[in-house]
């Protein structure tokens, strides 16, 4: 799988912190309650977004594994946290670093988690975590990911698995077909297989009860508005550059939805998932 954009993975870090359901963080948060310290494995950590949306849900000492494929977006991650910090220190390729009460020690990782997902669990932490990142992967690679947790019994939370939902406003007459294309595009191989897109939130679902795992899934919209224009309009052109390649609809028809979406005034709701998985 290649990497993402730095710029738009700024773009879309506040909106992602913002849009996680709050009841499912406050039960991950009491899941590890009263716990001095807790090891997290981040999985397609790309910049560390997860870290920074998570952190202060979790115990005062933190241990991450933030993995990812892209040795750039690694790269990019220690400087981003580092600056981010209240403090940090250097040991080599690792960081600690202290943020709102909290020290958090960081390792970075490059891996292919569609070949090697058990060597990135080990040593087993207390919780895994991702956040947008499952609909690229295929029904079958989800399968094997959470036989791979449910084998080292450990807590499992994701967050912002696109669901296929989406409501623009001003409505266009090109919406639906514009989302019946993107929606092929997206269930595509990104790297792991037939991707599962907006069927991933139902995949993680059903192969974690096959683990046993009590399973807990909540809505996490995307809301945007006139003052998310940037990603909007970014939004819109990734959904209309990979409308295009798909060659399903004609070109006259995507640039002007795509020039609708740039136009002043366009909210949108785009739907996600969030999941909790927790061992009997």
């Amino acid at each position: 799988m290649s990497g993402f954009d730095p710029n738009w993975l700024h773009l879309r870090e506040g909106v992602d912190h913002r849009s996680r359901n709050r009841e499912l963080l406050a039960e991950l948060a009491g899941v590890f309650a009263g716990r001095p310290a807790i090891t997290v494995v981040d999985l397609g950590c790309g910049l560390g977004s997860n870290l920074r949306g998570l952190y202060e849900h979790l115990p005062e000492r933190q241990h991450w594994r933030l993995v990812d494929h892209d040795a750039a977006l690694l790269a990019a991650a220690r400087e981003e946290l580092s600056g981010w910090a209240d403090a940090c220190m250097r040991n080599g390729d690792d960081i600690t670093i202290e943020k709102n009460g909290r020290t958090i020690h960081v390792t970075f990782v490059q891996a292919d988690l569609a070949r090697d997902i058990d060597g990135v669990l080990e040593p087993a932490p207390d919780l895994v975590t991702a956040a947008a990142l499952f609909d690229l992967c295929s029904r079958e690679w989800i399968g094997r990911f959470a036989e791979a947790v449910a084998a080292r019994n450990v807590v499992f939370y994701t967050s912002l698995t696109y669901d296929g939902r989406e409501i623009w406003q001003p409505a266009h007459p090109a919406d639906s077909p514009m989302l019946a294309a993107f929606h092929a595009d997206q269930i595509t191989d990104k790297g792991f297989g037939r991707s599962a897109g907006p069927e991933a939130p139902q995949a993680l679902v059903v192969a974690f009860k096959e683990q046993g795992y009590a399973t807990t899934i909540a809505d996490s919209f995307w809301r945007l508005g006139e003052q998310d224009a940037p990603l909007i309009h970014a939004l819109a052109d990734g959904i209309a550059s990979a409308v295009t390649e798909g060659e399903q609809l004609d070109a006259e028809a995507i640039a002007s939805w795509r020039a609708a979406r740039h136009a002043p005034g366009v909210t949108c709701m785009i739907g996600h998932r969030d999941c909790l998985c927790l061992p009997a």
